[in-house]
């Protein structure tokens, strides 16, 4: 049977049409761009210390791409403010979220409905750091390697006690608990320097902390690292040793920050940010700010990183199931 086929050539053509009007802006936009100022979102307020990376690296990115780079703070449900705004801005690079994609990742399982779908709505244009969480003890601490704890804390059972203050500090103590059997008492704190009185007192046995509390800390002499959370050492604190080195696998737990922009952002615009952000990681000044936070520089392509992303995203679908929190 013969079937005219003329219309429906008609209608690919205008579909094809369509869709290279679409594409032509976007690909100008491409080849221009930076022809504006461009946005650096934080999703912490202005002084934290999450504010001084962005600042850091704004002010660095704005050196080499020869635009000006502002900071915007838009803090709010555990960054997803900033995320919904990043994923419904125009995908044009002059709106980019520099954040923990960890952190980004995790919400998705930590609040019962997610705003956005963060693998599906935002793309990582580039790494900028990765952090451990570590096991600490106070200073005047009989225990000076993490076997040396984990065998105390068996005997003790359940008068030993373990501080945390935020979601990835309670998921690496059960994390810990879990992997070695021990009964310790978890003992949340609204930030973590409202833990060191306990420490010092001796009420707390140990603590998993963040990287600058912890590195703040051991400085002043009043708490001991004994591991960190990441899969592989870090250049911050080589000494220290993995949990899976001192004795307890499968506690992995990485923090890293990025930065994202929204999916449909050009392709050559995502590498050109990658290419900033790279050439900013690759200087010594800057592997020594980060290391001074207890980060490394993490220099990764955007396969890569969206790769990370999505994995970060089943990485926590398990931590909260294992730490039993309840979404919020």
């Amino acid at each position: 049977m013969y079937r005219d086929l003329r219309p429906l050539r008609h209608v690919a053509g205008a579909i094809a049409l369509a869709a290279g009007l679409v594409a032509a802006p976007l690909a100008a936009q491409a080849q221009d761009y930076p022809s504006q100022d461009i946005r650096f979102l934080c999703g912490f307020p202005a002084g934290s210390g999450a504010d001084v990376l962005v600042r850091y690296m704004a002010e660095k990115v704005r050196a080499i791409a020869g635009r000006t780079v502002i900071v915007e703070n838009k803090v709010g449900a555990a960054g997803n403010i900033a995320a919904v705004y990043t994923a419904k801005a125009k995908p044009d690079g002059y709106t980019v979220y520099v954040h923990a994609a960890s952190a980004i990742a995790a919400n998705m399982h930590l609040f019962k409905a997610p705003p956005i779908d963060a693998a599906r709505d935002l793309q990582i244009a580039a790494g900028v750091n990765k952090q451990p969480f570590m096991v600490m003890v106070p200073a005047a601490s009989p225990y000076k390697t993490l076997a040396e704890l984990t065998e105390a804390m068996k005997a003790k059972g359940e008068k030993a006690s373990y501080a945390q203050s935020n979601t990835s500090g309670k998921v690496m103590g059960e994390l810990y608990k879990q992997a070695t059997g021990i009964k310790a008492v978890e003992v949340p704190y609204r930030t973590a320097n409202d833990s060191i009185n306990d420490f010092a007192s001796g009420r707390l046995d140990f603590g998993m902390m963040d990287p600058v509390f912890a590195l703040s800390q051991a400085r002043a002499g009043r708490l001991r690292m004994l591991a960190v959370s990441t899969p592989q050492r870090m250049q911050a604190v080589a000494q220290l040793p993995t949990m899976a080195e001192a004795g307890v696998p499968g506690v992995e737990l990485l923090t890293w920050f990025s930065a994202m922009v929204p999916s449909a952002t050009p392709r050559p615009i995502v590498e050109k940010l990658n290419k900033w952000f790279n050439e900013v990681l690759a200087t010594d000044e800057s592997r020594q700010f980060l290391n001074s936070f207890g980060g490394d520089p993490f220099i990764t392509t955007p396969e890569d990183g969206q790769e990370l992303f999505r994995q970060s995203v089943k990485d926590w679908e398990r931590y909260v199931k294992a730490a039993n929190i309840e979404p919020q």
